[in-house]
């Protein structure tokens, strides 16, 4: 019996969490109360968004594209900006290839800054890059807005 993994995270498709909650109820109490923290935060910024469950963590998206999501790493909570790396904010790190992306970690609920994070969601609706269109477009990004 061969089991299919995920291609980002090392556990069974079948074991992927359904739900946003599920996924939740999968961490631990002090990541629980991060993730709760940032929903709360996204849901009220960006009340228009689609959350879900892609590639085994909660995502948000706005017309399909992916805005914002984050997800367990060994040590932390990571929330991440598809198109962060143009928010011009020294506390999201850019990620390394070439995509537009931005992160930061979180290993407490008391490090999640309200006023920053507002300011990014609200940067994130403004600043995006097509990444919904990305296959079509082999592999180039395009600014939308």
């Amino acid at each position: 019996m061969s089991i299919q993994l995920s291609a980002r995270f090392c556990y069974p498709l079948s074991m992927q969490p359904a739900s946003i909650e599920d996924f939740h109820t999968a961490q631990s109490p002090n990541d629980r109360a991060i993730c709760e923290a940032l929903r709360s935060a996204i849901d009220a910024s960006l009340p228009d968004a689609e959350g879900k469950i892609w590639h085994g963590h909660p995502v948000w998206f706005l017309d399909r594209n992916p805005i914002v999501g984050y997800g367990k790493l060994k040590d932390c909570m990571r929330l991440m900006f598809w198109s962060g790396a143009d928010f011009d904010e020294p506390k999201l790190k850019r990620g390394t290839g070439k995509f537009k992306d931005a992160s930061v970690r979180y290993t407490a609920v008391e490090q999640v800054d309200l006023d920053d994070l507002t300011r990014w969601l609200e940067k994130s609706r403004n600043i995006q890059w097509d990444y919904k269109n990305i296959r079509k477009r082999k592999g180039q990004l395009e600014r939308l807005a």
